[in-house]
């Protein structure tokens, strides 16, 4: 029982990601439009995509042993930072992106696991 509650937690982390990229999103549309606003959203997609990836090599690790949970958070963290370079790399490539706003969306989706800790303990 104590590992769906935990679940629920990344649950809500994930579902509050998603909710910070599409704030921030909707406040750079309000101020400069459409194409201001898709640098941030998806600065956001680029921090959400590997921890989604992360939270599911987890999850599908949680009835293992300790040392298979272990093995999944090892891979899983080092496949979310590749996965996190590729991304950037694929996004930057990308002429119309302000590189400014796109570190605002990522750096804004990643503060919520500070956020997340204060709130949502134990």
């Amino acid at each position: 029982m104590a590992v769906e509650n935990s679940f629920s937690t990344v649950r809500r982390v994930l579902y509050a990601q998603v909710l910070m990229a599409t704030l921030v999103a909707s406040g750079f549309l309000l101020m400069g439009g459409w194409k201001t606003a898709m640098s941030p959203l998806i600065g956001g997609g680029v921090a959400l995509i590997p921890n989604l990836y992360f939270a599911y090599k987890v999850y599908l690790a949680r009835y293992q042993e300790a040392s298979g949970i272990v093995k999944a958070f090892y891979t899983g963290e080092t496949v979310k930072l590749l996965l996190t370079a590729a991304l950037f790399a694929m996004v930057l490539q990308i002429p119309w992106i302000n590189f400014l706003t796109l570190l605002v969306g990522y750096i804004a989706v990643l503060s919520v696991f500070w956020f997340a800790l204060f709130y949502w303990r134990g």
